[in-house]
């Protein structure tokens, strides 16, 4: 599994990093919720196992945006907080388990097996995002209530797009849900399917360009 650590104490990150390496694990480390924001933008992860108190804030405000947004990679909450109302305040905001400080390694790695066996959240049947809605069981997508008719193609690269709500969808990824091997695209055909989308779903925009990298899904107001 890849898994993202965010822990602003450095030696405690580490040793939690090395921990999860030696039981065969990919690991990301981070010491702010900022950098955690642009790692989690960027890649998959199975599981992100977070500090609360950071020295940019309380990284519950990020989590309840990063629900929001339809991320639903599991999260497990390390912190020194261990009154039973902040455990709940943290569930409530989207946390899959709560890990009280100091504990024992043996445990992290338990815990964190147990969560990433459960899998991420189901993706719901109707995603909101700005004033777009995109219903999944119907194939359907909505702006400000008006049905926006779209070819299979378009209909793909959106659900993928969505089911990576607000990390980056990079060129092969998309070349390899919307083409088979049978039907190898011409080039930057990519980049015809998304002016396509982004063309029919009006402004503003909900998808972006990273430059270098693939494309983003996000409200337009979302914090980048």
């Amino acid at each position: 599994m890849r898994i993202l650590i965010v822990e602003d104490e450095k030696e405690l990150r580490e040793a939690i990093g090395r921990r999860l390496r030696a039981a065969g694990h990919a690991v990301d480390e981070a010491g702010s919720g900022q950098v955690a924001h642009e790692l989690l933008a960027v890649h998959d992860y199975a599981i992100l196992i977070l500090d609360r108190m950071l020295p940019d804030g309380d990284i519950i405000e990020r989590v309840i945006r990063w629900r929001n947004k339809g991320i639903t990679t599991p999260i497990l909450f390390l912190t020194g907080r261990d009154l039973v109302e902040e455990r709940i305040e943290g569930l409530q905001a989207g946390a899959d388990d709560y890990l009280v400080k100091p504990f024992a390694m043996d445990e992290l790695l338990v815990r964190v097996t147990t969560i990433a066996r459960r899998g991420p959240a189901p993706t719901p049947s109707v995603l909101q995002i700005a004033d777009v809605e995109i219903n999944f069981s119907r194939r359907e997508v909505r702006r400000r209530e008006v049905l926006i008719p779209l070819r299979p193609k378009e209909h793909a690269l959106l659900e993928l797009l969505a089911t990576r709500m607000g990390r980056v969808v990079s060129r092969t990824a998309i070349l390899g849900a919307c083409w088979d091997e049978e039907h190898e695209p011409l080039s930057n055909v990519d980049e015809s399917l998304v002016a396509s989308l982004r063309r029919k779903l009006g402004q503003p925009s909900i998808i972006r360009t990273v430059r270098g990298s693939g494309y983003i899904l996000e409200a337009p107001d979302s914090d980048k």
